[in-house]
């Protein structure tokens, strides 16, 4: 069953050349699809446009569920309030604790404010924060750059392991791991 399905799309910005010409592509949960492409070539305004944020000008796009992970975890949490508060806004947290064990994160870093946080735990938490609000897509805009290249393997491997009940589209410049990530790559 497809959650995401992009018929025919076109999109360009005002007095620049189009940077979707009639693009279509289809996702199914359980897959990973990798846009690549260079600094302006794109991939941020295709979330944009799933998102519902710009409209195309031309062509459709159906979607499911949709969860969002942003390149900086620093960026995408208020800075002044603890974790768990932000994800309560957003999630149910009924079934924290198998995620937090599959996170392998410690309950006691959900009470901390993000600044107290390494990158890596902090995306870890941008991750529960997704997949507590039960997508059945995620959009994952760079999730691992702002990382070293240990901790970026291994949070990729978490987000992984939940590909039994999502699918994710993957934005990222870094060819290595859109190969070893993906099953389909789409270059821009």
């Amino acid at each position: 069953m497809s959650i995401l399905e992009i018929k025919n799309l076109t999109f360009g910005y005002k007095e620049s050349p189009l940077l979707y010409d009639n693009f279509s592509l289809t996702l199914k949960k359980g897959e990973v699809i990798a846009i690549v492409g260079a600094s302006g070539s794109g991939k941020s305004t295709l979330f944009e446009l799933i998102t519902g944020m710009i409209k195309p000008l031309n062509g459709t796009i159906e979607k499911s569920k949709i969860a969002q992970i942003y390149q900086d975890p620093y960026s995408s949490f208020h800075p002044t309030y603890a974790i768990i508060s932000q994800i309560k806004e957003v999630a149910d947290t009924q079934e924290i604790a198998s995620y937090l064990e599959k996170l392998d994160l410690e309950p006691e870093l959900l009470e901390k404010k993000p600044h107290e946080l390494s990158g890596g735990q902090l995306q870890r938490c941008s991750i529960l924060r997704a997949l507590l609000m039960k997508p059945d897509l995620i959009l994952a805009d760079e999730p691992t750059s702002a990382l070293d290249n240990v901790v970026q393997l291994d949070v990729m491997r978490l987000l992984m392991k939940f590909l039994d009940s999502v699918g994710i589209l993957l934005i990222t410049h870094d060819d290595d791991l859109a190969t070893w990530a993906s099953d389909k790559i789409v270059k821009l």
